[in-house]
């Protein structure tokens, strides 16, 4: 049982929670995620690991209500416990001195880019981060990636924070102007498909991380399977970081539609059991 310590509302449905796992703590690196599972009848889930506090034992994670088991784990309060985590799960992220690192963040994309972006600050790069949301509202960890940053660029959906448009304009507003050793980006899969088509227009090394696609997270079950460079990999024990203008976005993006029917009924029941609840 791990106990959840701190919770913090980032924005509507959305999540951050301090949990004690100081086996965790000391071994994790930027990239590496945790496998959880909320109670006996709960799915397991990946979620990255946003920080850690060695003295405390602590790690951070981040999440949004999307689902059965993220609206189960938003319900939780501090001083409740968490049945499994399980990590530090993943190939770290290669983090080393390259010169301008361009860190792109979309919604809740930007919690597993946090760490990354402060590893390669901490590696003595310029790192220039590039995040967006749909509106003002759920743009996350601003203050903390201006904290890693040299320089921060926002774009919103709505435009009523940062500038107005898709978080690409941003992108090539600085690939425009200035040498960009390397990038990283993490987001919705499609945002990840066409920063990636930019970034390779101007032949920049790019990294996408695709935690989202696991369920197992030790490379049993299979069902993380992506093609990157016309070869099959797992995404928990091969990545979960990849080349991204190697990965098969088409393909990655139809998988991620398999069960959303069943997953959309899960949801909606769910749902109704915590309003009724609610009432009562």
């Amino acid at each position: 049982m791990y106990k959840i310590v701190e919770k913090e509302i980032l924005a509507p449905k959305i999540g951050k929670f301090v949990i004690e796992a100081p086996e965790i703590a000391k071994s994790r690196k930027p990239g590496n995620f945790i496998i959880i599972r909320v109670d006996q009848k709960g799915e397991r889930i990946p979620l990255t690991i946003v920080d850690s506090d060695l003295q405390k034992g602590t790690i951070t994670i981040i999440a949004q209500e999307i689902g059965v088991t993220t609206g189960k784990l938003m319900d939780k309060e501090p001083g409740d416990y968490l049945l499994d985590v399980v990590g530090p799960l993943g190939r770290p992220t290669e983090i080393h001195k390259v010169g301008t690192v361009m860190a792109v963040g979309g919604g809740v994309g930007i919690a597993p880019l946090y760490p990354i972006a402060k590893g390669f600050k901490e590696a003595g790069n310029r790192v220039i981060s590039v995040i967006a949301a749909k509106n003002k509202e759920l743009l996350i960890l601003e203050k903390e990636m201006r904290e890693v940053s040299d320089e921060v660029i926002i774009y919103t959906d709505d435009g009523s924070y940062g500038k107005k448009g898709l978080i690409t304009v941003g992108m090539e507003e600085v690939l425009e102007r200035e040498k960009v050793d390397e990038a990283v980006v993490i987001g919705p899969a499609i945002m990840m498909k066409f920063a990636a088509l930019l970034t390779k227009k101007y032949n920049v090394k790019t990294i996408a991380s695709l935690n989202s696609l696991m369920v197992d997270g030790t490379g049993m079950c299979g069902a993380c399977r992506v093609t990157v460079g016309g070869r099959t990999v797992f995404t928990c024990v091969d990545g979960p970081e990849f080349d991204a203008h190697q990965i098969d976005f088409d393909e990655l993006l139809t998988r991620l539609t398999h069960y959303k029917d069943q997953e959309v009924k899960a949801y909606e029941e769910f749902l109704r059991t915590r309003n009724k609840q609610t009432v009562s």
